[in-house]
């Protein structure tokens, strides 16, 4: 296990650095000049060629062959992307080019919101798709598989921004159940621990802004979380079907135990590596996804913020640093769901 971890560590370096270059050269094929973005469009030649100066946007890309034929062997690597990998081995994220702010001072407050957020939602997805997935294996062909099927395929279709207004208009609007928006109320302080406001409330046993902050999550986390609990409300049903066919449960039948051991003991248990699969997947998903959501219930987290926000403004460094960040958790789940699989089956074996 120790030797599997650190080859995968190891590979870890050639798919961040991967990543590092993809996002760089992308962002920099979108129409448009950050330089401009700042100044306007009517703005001086002189100021904006300044800003570039400044930014660095003036430089090549990757390399400088002119420096190299020059002879200039540094200013051959004087380019835009190794001065950005240079920061970041450093540790340095560099700062916004709108708001001046250090990128990871902003990382520190935004990404645990997206975190509580995706974590509620995943959890709420489990909590009702598994279940629904393993009676609709059980009762296969009934009316309840049918219903729970069609209704899982509504989830999939269900437009998250739709949803979303649907939720404020009836739940905040009507009903007045839940705020429209925000993380937590104004009035409301919690000492930061971890960044994760329910968590914090309740280790410093602050229950007025753990249930405040429990109000504002609901709605988002819902709308977040339709799509990923329909997925694993399917993938389950596929997996117990397959599962419900073998030899040890009709000797698992054969022996008089009940349909709940059965079911949940014997078939769930070897049907779980696939579904595990399937909410690795969809984390990841709810960390790099929750754009719309943020957007309209106005939660703080990097989505709007590091992806809608700063592609719009050319924030090339912002952009750089969240899908960075996202790629790094993707990778960091997925290798927990590898992991995961050892335990799950002991047949599996890392050497």
């Amino acid at each position: 296990m120790g030797r599997y971890l650190l080859r995968r560590l190891i590979s870890l370096i050639p798919t961040v650095l991967g990543v590092t270059i993809v996002v760089f050269l992308l962002i920099r094929l979108i129409p448009g000049d950050p330089a401009v973005a700042m100044l306007g469009e009517h703005a001086a030649r002189e100021n904006v060629e300044r800003i570039r100066e400044q930014l660095g946007l003036n430089r090549p890309l990757f390399l400088d062959r002119e420096a190299l034929r020059e002879g200039n062997v540094k200013g051959f690597f004087d380019s835009q992307y190794i001065r950005y990998l240079g920061r970041l081995l450093r540790g340095d994220l560099g700062s916004s080019i709108h708001r001046r702010i250090p990128i990871a001072e902003e990382l520190k407050q935004r990404f645990p919101a997206t975190v509580e957020l995706a974590l509620l939602s995943m959890a709420l997805a489990i909590i009702a798709g598994l279940p629904v997935g393993v009676l609709s294996a059980a009762r296969h062909n009934s009316a309840l598989d049918h219903f729970s099927m069609v209704a899982s395929l509504i989830g999939v279709s269900m437009p998250i921004f739709w949803l979303g207004l649907m939720e404020i208009m009836l739940f905040a609007v009507f009903l007045g159940w839940f705020p429209v928006g925000g993380r937590i109320d104004h009035t409301a302080t919690v000492r930061t621990i971890t960044g994760l406001i329910l968590l914090d409330s309740l280790i410093t046993g602050n229950l007025i802004a753990f249930t405040d902050a429990l109000k504002h999550l609901v709605m988002p986390a819902l709308a977040l979380a339709t799509i990923p609990m329909a997925i694993i409300a399917r993938m389950t049903r596929a997996s117990m079907l397959d599962a419900l066919q073998a030899d040890y449960i009709r000797t698992a039948h054969a022996k008089g135990l009940r349909e709940r051991v059965v079911l949940y003991r014997h078939a769930l248990k070897n049907a779980l590596l696939p579904i595990v699969t399937i909410i690795g997947i969809q984390l990841g998903n709810l960390l790099a996804g929750a754009v719309i959501t943020e957007t309209i219930f106005s939660w703080p987290g990097i989505g709007k913020w590091g992806m809608y926000d700063a592609i719009v403004g050319r924030d090339y460094p912002v952009v750089q640093s969240v899908t960075l960040l996202i790629a790094l958790a993707i990778v960091f789940i997925n290798l927990i769901v590898d992991i995961s699989y050892a335990f799950l089956d002991p047949r599996i074996h890392y050497e």
